[in-house]
């Protein structure tokens, strides 16, 4: 049995498992997935629509929702010397991770945002919500500028500045309704926001920044999105197809913002997508997910020099390819109903190298070796010892 973890994962998924309780019946999900995300790495998970890719990354943030229910498996996350598993994990406990320490960047940026609120009021709720203590310490740091120009110099007391704080802290916990202090600490998180937007490239962000989601274009509002995600500098970044509905030049500018924050802000990325010319461009590496099974691992180079599975080959020969004449190929049958899934092997009904085990057990992730010498995992029983 393949080993899936490393020593310096930030993320281990272990045998998870999804299902969904509905009135036509049980919709088995996801089945038993097993990944790791290392340090600073980009993780790219891909599959058809209806896989599992967002019911995965829901997962890991504790977001199945009835009728849905996790039902096994364990989600380790691992940072900063201590280690918890998300899945037993309280929903207070979870807000203190969601958008601080794992945050998601949501397929439909215009969804996302809400119309009736200003920029300024999305992206410094982020600040308000996570960053207290850093927001009281910026807005301390300034009484006590204003202060010394008009006394001259000389620090503020101890006791003063134990004053000042607990006003602050006060006001953070009447939801910055105390006065002058919530008033304080919201220009604070403005200009945070408005230094954050600037680092993305939006021009003129103090103008920018009072404008609503319908005064902006799609890649704008991606852009405000992935700044709402950054805001807390994450030690996670999940982008769920953050590209979808946008033209080819933005998506290069998206994905090569991606790519440079995650440089800056030392993130891990885990990205979903189901094109496969954006995983060869973000990822390092990548999970192939069909049916809500895991059926290939492997590093983004040896899985396109050297695909494995049955599915994942078809996947590849569907793909446009400059030059390239004649009809796509296709993949016969079609996806199989979760309700009811097939025995043994989920993709058999429509692999072309079926053979009779398939039908009956489901293939373990057998270990290979790559062309540079690394790991390639695959779930087929064309590959068994």
């Amino acid at each position: 049995m393949a080993e899936l973890h490393t020593t310096d994962s930030i993320l281990d998924v272990d045998k998870l498992k999804v299902n969904f309780y509905t009135y036509e019946g049980v919709v088995r999900a996801i089945e038993e997935i097993s990944f790791s995300l290392a340090n600073g790495d980009t993780l790219g998970i891909v599959g058809e629509t209806g896989c599992g890719k967002s019911v995965t990354v829901l997962s890991i943030l504790n977001l199945i929702l009835p009728p849905g229910r996790i039902e096994n498996g364990t989600i380790t996350y691992q940072q900063g010397g201590y280690s918890v598993n998300l899945v037993e994990q309280s929903d207070e406990f979870m807000r203190t991770i969601r958008g601080n320490e794992i945050s998601m960047i949501f397929q439909e940026a215009g969804n996302t945002l809400n119309p009736v609120l200003s920029i300024n009021r999305q992206v410094s709720e982020s600040f308000l919500l996570h960053r207290q203590e850093e927001l009281c310490t910026l807005v301390l740091e300034n009484i006590e500028k204003n202060l010394q120009k008009k006394r001259g110099p000389g620090l503020l007391l101890r006791y003063q500045k134990a004053k000042y704080r607990g006003k602050l802290q006060k006001a953070c916990r009447n939801n910055l309704q105390y006065g002058r202090y919530g008033r304080r600490l919201k220009r604070q998180a403005t200009e945070l926001s408005i230094k954050l937007l600037e680092s993305l490239g939006i021009p003129n962000p103090s103008s920018f920044i009072h404008r609503y989601p319908h005064e902006l274009s799609g890649g704008m509002q991606q852009r405000v999105v992935i700044s709402m995600a950054l805001a807390c500098n994450p030690s996670i970044l999940i982008a769920d197809e953050p590209t979808s509905n946008l033209d080819v030049t933005i998506q290069a500018q998206i994905l090569a913002l991606i790519e440079e924050l995650k440089i800056k802000y030392r993130s891990s990325i885990l990205f979903i997508t189901h094109d496969l010319g954006v995983v060869s461009e973000i990822a390092n590496r990548v999970i192939v997910l069909y049916a809500g099974t895991l059926v290939e691992f492997a590093r983004v180079r040896e899985l396109f020099k050297n695909p494995l599975h049955p599915y994942t080959r078809a996947l590849l020969r569907s793909v446009p390819t400059p030059g390239k004449s004649g009809r796509l190929e296709r993949i016969r049958g079609n996806v199989p109903n979760l309700v009811n899934p097939p025995s043994g092997c989920r993709f058999h009904p429509r692999c072309p190298e079926v053979m009779k085990i398939c039908t009956q057990h489901k293939p373990a992730l057998y270990v290979k070796k790559g062309w540079d010498g690394e790991e390639h995992m695959v779930s087929c029983f064309l590959y068994r010892d």
